[in-house]
C-alpha cells in the first residue's frame, strides 16, 4: 500500500504536467463542456453524486489526456453492477477517500487513550467510456431538447438565495472584505452570459472565504492562492449548474507561475485549494438546495 506522501506528489505532478505541457488546453478544472446531461462534473455511477475537492481535478485530467466526455466513472465492481464491463485492457484512474482511522496510544501521563485521524486511501475508477455498454451514460445518447436556448434562472436563483450584496456598476468585479459587498459591472457589460456567472461566482467564493473557515490572514493563504480557490469554486459552481465554463484564461495566466510554483514546493498546496473550492461552492449552493439535496454529501 502506498504511503500518503506518495499519493501526493503523484497527483499534484499529474495535474501540473496538465498545466505545463497542454499550452493549448484549459486547465482541468474549467471545461467548456456542452449542454448533454452526461456532461459536466465528473460523478459516480453508483450513487449520481459529483466528486469533489482533488478527485473533481484528477478525474478532469484524466478525461482530458484521454479524451473522454462523460462525466460518469465508477469502479471495476460498480460498472459490473450496471450491467456492464470494463473493456480488456482499459487503465483505471487512482482517486482518493478519506477513511476514519481509531487506535489506541500511550498519552504523556501513561495513560490509554483514544486517537480518531484520517487517512488517505486510494481507489481505482473507470470511465463508463471504457466500457462495453452503458450507452445511456454517454454524451450524445439522449436526444437534445428542441428548444436550445440556454436558461439562466436556476443560476440568478443560487446568486439571489446567497444574500449577498451586490453592487452593480462600473468596470471592476470585486469583493470588499471591509463592508462585504461585491461590485460588478452590469450585465450586458459582459460578453456573454456564462462570461457574467463565471465572475460573479467567482466574486461569491471571495464572500464565502470567512464564512467558510478561510482566513486570509494567516501566511500560507498567500492572495494568489485565494484566487486560485475562487477560480475553482466558481468553475464547480458552473459545472454544478450545467453552465459551461468560457475560454477566457486571462486571470488563469496571471497566476499560472505562482501556482505551479506552490504545487511543486507543496504537494499539498493543490489539495487544500481544491478542497476550499469544494467548501466554498458547496456553501454558495447550500442555500438554494433542497433537503434533499443537502442530505447528500458531495464525494470528496
Amino acid at each position: 500500500m502506498r504511503n500518503q506522501t506518495d499519493i501526493r506528489h503523484d497527483i499534484t505532478n499529474a495535474i501540473i504536467d496538465a498545466l505545463q505541457n497542454n499550452p493549448d488546453s484549459l486547465p482541468p478544472w474549467r471545461k467548456p463542456w456542452c449542454d448533454d446531461p452526461n456532461s459536466g462534473l465528473p460523478t459516480s455511477l453508483s450513487t449520481g453524486r459529483r466528486y469533489a475537492g482533488i478527485n473533481t481535478l484528477i478525474l478532469q485530467c484524466s478525461a482530458m489526456k484521454q479524451g473522454f466526455k462523460s462525466r460518469w466513472w465508477g469502479t471495476f465492481n460498480q460498472i459490473k453492477h450496471a450491467g456492464s464491463c470494463v473493456r480488456k485492457g482499459q487503465k483505471s484512474t487512482k482517486i482518493v477517500l478519506w477513511k476514519p482511522i481509531k487506535r489506541t496510544r500511550v498519552d504523556e501521563h501513561g495513560k490509554d487513550t483514544d486517537d480518531n485521524f484520517m487517512v488517505m486511501r486510494e481507489f481505482a475508477v473507470f470511465n463508463c467510456e471504457q466500457t462495453t455498454g452503458l450507452d445511456e451514460f454517454r454524451v450524445g445518447h439522449t436526444k437534445p431538447d428542441n428548444d436550445t436556448a440556454p436558461r439562466y434562472q436556476h443560476a440568478d436563483d443560487v446568486i439571489d438565495a446567497t444574500g449577498a450584496t451586490i453592487n452593480y456598476g462600473g468596470n471592476r468585479a470585486f469583493y470588499s472584505p471591509s463592508d462585504d459587498t461585491i461590485s460588478m459591472p452590469f450585465r450586458h457589460q459582459f460578453e456573454t452570459p456564462e462570461a457574467f456567472f463565471e465572475t460573479c461566482f467567482h466574486e461569491l467564493c471571495h464572500f464565502a472565504e470567512s464564512r467558510t473557515g478561510f482566513d486570509r490572514t494567516k501566511p500560507e493563504n498567500s492572495y494568489s492562492f485565494g484566487e486560485l480557490v475562487a477560480e475553482m469554486g466558481s468553475c464547480f459552481l458552473m459545472g454544478e449548474l450545467g453552465l459551461p465554463t468560457t475560454d477566457n484564461l486571462e486571470n488563469h495566466a496571471a497566476y499560472l507561475k505562482s501556482w505551479l510554483s506552490a504545487m511543486a514546493e507543496d504537494s499539498k498546496f493543490i489539495f487544500k485549494a481544491s478542497a476550499q473550492a469544494s467548501k466554498a461552492s458547496d456553501f454558495l449552493l447550500s442555500f438554494s438546495r433542497t433537503t434533499e439535496d443537502k442530505a447528500e454529501p458531495l464525494l470528496t
